[in-house]
């Protein structure tokens, strides 16, 4: 280790050494980057077992020096360690929650939504924008999808995939406004201005 000279916090000087990892190697810049480079490259098992064994050959404290120079999450790190040291690769969250998208899965739902909605819906009274404002609440649609379209509460998507669909359509669930006529201004009657003679 190389040893460094620091102020200490009393004013004196302090002899510091270094971290060294790799054969006596301190990283520089170019080393930092060419790792954060390597990890992004990897996915899964790969990146953590990569991670572990960097972490490794940095010796101690190389899990904060990876946390701050690389900016690798320390749980992340960890779990590579522990994948290194058992030899077992841990299931990622990720393999469980893929799924096909909705359409795949649902091919009419955007047309029985807008069958439903059509109905239902009125024009901006203004005429100011093309949306089409609807009186359904997303809750609201998906009750009427499974009473009359014949849809199934487990099979339909959450209302927030239900309102996202029908922001995409153009319809805006909000409150139809009425139009308001224009106040037009108080004639004068005779008992409310008299005029001074």
């Amino acid at each position: 280790m190389d040893a460094t000279k620091r102020r200490h916090s009393e004013g004196e000087w302090k002899q510091v050494r270094e971290p060294r990892c790799w054969g006596g190697m301190v990283p520089t810049e170019g080393i930092w980057k060419a790792l954060k480079n390597a990890a992004s490259t990897l996915k899964g098992h790969a990146q953590r077992v990569f991670m572990a064994e960097v972490v490794r050959n940095l010796g101690r404290g190389g899990q904060r020096q990876a946390q701050a120079k690389l900016g690798w999450s320390r749980m992340t790190i960890r779990k590579g360690e522990h994948e290194l040291r058992t030899g077992i690769e841990c299931v990622d969250g990720r393999r469980g929650r893929v799924g096909k998208p909705i359409d795949a899965r649902l091919p009419n739902l955007r047309q029985d939504i807008s069958d439903l909605v059509d109905c239902q819906s009125q024009a901006d009274p203004r005429f100011e924008s093309e949306r089409v404002y609807c009186k359904l609440s997303a809750a609201h649609v998906v009750e009427l999808l499974i009473d009359k379209k014949g849809y199934t509460d487990l099979e339909l998507p959450s209302n927030e995939t239900i309102r996202n669909m029908l922001n995409a359509g153009g319809y805006t669930l909000r409150k139809v406004q009425k139009t308001k006529p224009k106040k037009r201004s108080q004639r004068p009657t005779p008992s409310s201005s008299k005029s001074i003679e």
